[in-house]
């Protein structure tokens, strides 16, 4: 038989800002894991192009960043 697994959080709809993935525990239960959104990072105003040497990440997460990185 299936086990049913609950959402982890309060937003209880399957939308783009609350997907799952199932994963076992090591004590063998179901758990939904939140995966975060992909990133597509910044892009060129002109032609779209992805800009190169600028990592494509969420834009909280640019705040983390080095500089130089």
């Amino acid at each position: 038989m299936v086990q049913r697994v609950n959402y982890r959080r309060r937003l209880s709809y399957n939308t783009k800002s609350n997907r799952v993935r199932i994963s076992k525990t090591p004590g063998g239960n179901l758990r939904y894991l939140h995966v975060k959104k992909p990133a597509k990072g910044p892009r060129c105003g002109d032609c779209g192009l992805a800009l190169s040497g600028i990592p494509a990440l969420r834009p909280r997460e640019y705040t983390r960043l080095n500089k130089s990185q």
